[in-house]
């Protein structure tokens, strides 16, 4: 199961990135899976509950994942397309391979709790 080792470069990305914080002070973090990520939200929150499980210091931290349809632009025509089926064509008709949006995951925030 690939989400696994996924969540935990996602901690590892946000202690490198955030040195100063603890662990504990995140809230939730929030991510972009375009379709062709092949990140499936359920899976990726069940292995992020079980990341939390075995590694306490995010116990509280919450994950929201935004799933992007992928988009295509055709040079031809200079559309841009939603991918439908899979079918890579734009609605001009002609295909393409140019894909502008659908193949990320990123980190898009880092929300921290309060500290007052």
């Amino acid at each position: 199961m690939h989400e696994i080792s996924l969540v935990r470069n996602i901690f590892r990305t946000i202690e490198e990135q955030f040195p100063d914080s603890s662990p504990e002070s995140i809230k939730c973090i929030y991510l972009r899976a375009g379709e062709l990520s092949n990140v499936q939200p359920i899976l990726m929150q069940n292995a992020f509950d079980a990341v939390i499980q075995d590694d306490l210091r995010y116990r509280n931290v919450k994950l929201d994942v935004e799933v992007t349809p992928i988009l295509i632009h055709c040079e031809i025509c200079d559309k841009t397309s939603q991918v439908k089926h899979y079918k890579f064509i734009c609605e001009c008709g002609r295909p393409t391979k140019n894909v502008i949006q659908g193949d990320e995951l990123l980190i898009t925030k880092v929300e921290f709790l309060n500290k007052e």
